[in-house]
């Protein structure tokens, strides 16, 4: 009977780890906070819904495994292509800021040119 104890104990430790370490876009249903509170309350059937309801499993590519290769001193490891983006915006949150000012900017030129335009259209016909 310690067994199924310390097994309960070993998912429910690893399903905190898991749920603590994951990004807020691979959780599902819940957020992050309420299921730690949910495997901590209620271990059993918490961990159990973490592991079948709560996780976005992510599609990965398959790569190859990679091999134990001893490189000479002083050679680097080539640099790993960037992940392909899903769907999801990659920028810093100060990027994105920087870029709805931009925009936002620009709007604003636009509407001062279409202003200046009715202006100087309004003159002519006068």
């Amino acid at each position: 009977m310690w067994f199924l104890s310390l097994l309960l104990l070993a998912a429910m430790v690893f399903a905190i780890v898991d749920i603590v370490l994951r990004d807020n876009a691979e959780i599902k249903h819940l957020p992050k906070v309420a299921w730690l509170f949910l495997v901590i309350l209620v271990p059993l059937l918490g961990t159990v819904l973490w592991f079948t309801l709560g996780r976005d499993v992510p599609q990965r590519l398959s790569r190859p495994r990679p091999t134990l290769v001893s490189r000479p001193a002083g050679v680097s490891r080539p640099a790993a292509p960037p992940a392909p983006s899903q769907g999801r915006d990659v920028r810093t949150t100060e990027q994105q800021l920087a870029d709805l000012e931009r925009e936002i900017e620009e709007d604003r030129l636009r509407a001062e040119i279409a202003r200046k335009r009715a202006e100087r259209d309004r003159g002519s016909e006068d």
